[in-house]
């Protein structure tokens, strides 16, 4: 049986106040995997835990217990002066703002984390005429930020995070600061990167968003209490069970916390 691409094992977080006199524990001891391939969602409510999990899964911080691997990498053990270099070199990133630089044309937007890791200008210019068509940016790539529309500065944002070909597409609420279109454009980008092959674990609290991915956890008080996969239904069908789940999990006890 082949090695998860993500793996995560008892992963805990716990912040602190001054002192440590008080502690608040986000995550209590989070376990799951992703395959290679997958489309994963993880949806809870505001303050379950969702953004913490990201974060760690980024390497932006640290569980305070715990591990977390991506293939044979642990990530606890990735020092804080190599975790920039790892970050463009194995992941890529899709955020609700969309940080673009106003200065920088689209391309250079596009280029910026090839540039950082020194990547020849050859193979930034290879890679750019794969992607751009995919993403219909063929057109804009010498145009500003200032001058696209939300969707446009999306796609760019979606360009500049698959150009490093990471191992792992990491998006939090990417469809958050988007109108209905807009997002429906943005989601079926991300169904069809999947389909070429793209890891995608995606952060929502819209069951509208989650119902494009292939397999939705629910995580509560800091802990998976769910999961279900979309299988052969379709993606209304599976909006309706992702819908009818966050009602059970609500308002009853009838799903007990699991690890998978």
């Amino acid at each position: 049986m082949s090695k998860p691409l993500l793996s995560l094992q008892n992963v805990q977080k716990i912040y602190y106040s001054h002192f440590k006199i008080r502690s608040q524990k986000v995550l209590q001891g989070i376990t799951f995997s992703v395959e290679k391939g997958e489309f994963v969602a993880i949806m809870g409510e505001s303050g379950a835990g969702k953004s913490t999990l990201l974060n760690l899964i980024a390497t932006l911080d640290q569980p305070t217990s715990g591990d977390i691997w991506l293939k044979n990498w642990n990530l606890n053990r990735i020092s804080e002066g190599k975790s920039a270099k790892f970050r463009r070199e194995h992941l890529g990133f899709i955020f609700q703002d969309f940080d673009l630089l106003d200065n920088f044309d689209v391309q250079d937007n596009i280029f910026l984390p090839l540039v950082l890791a020194k990547t020849p200008k050859s193979v930034m210019q290879h890679r750019l005429a794969s992607l751009a068509p995919q993403l219909g940016l063929n057109d804009l790539l010498f145009k500003r930020p200032y001058e696209l529309s939300g969707g446009q500065q999306q796609r760019v944002a979606a360009a500049r995070a698959l150009i490093t070909k990471p191992e792992l597409l990491l998006a939090d609420e990417p469809t958050g600061a988007l109108d209905s279109k807009t997002s429906k454009q943005l989601l079926s980008l991300l169904e069809k990167l999947n389909q070429s092959g793209q890891t995608t674990l995606m952060v929502t609290h819209s069951a509208v968003t989650a119902s494009h991915s292939k397999r939705v956890l629910f995580i509560r008080d800091g802990l998976i209490f769910h999961q279900i996969y979309r299988g052969a239904l379709s993606q209304q069908q599976f909006l309706k069970r992702i819908s009818e789940t966050l009602t059970a999990l609500l308002s009853t006890t009838k799903f007990k916390p699991h690890n998978f």
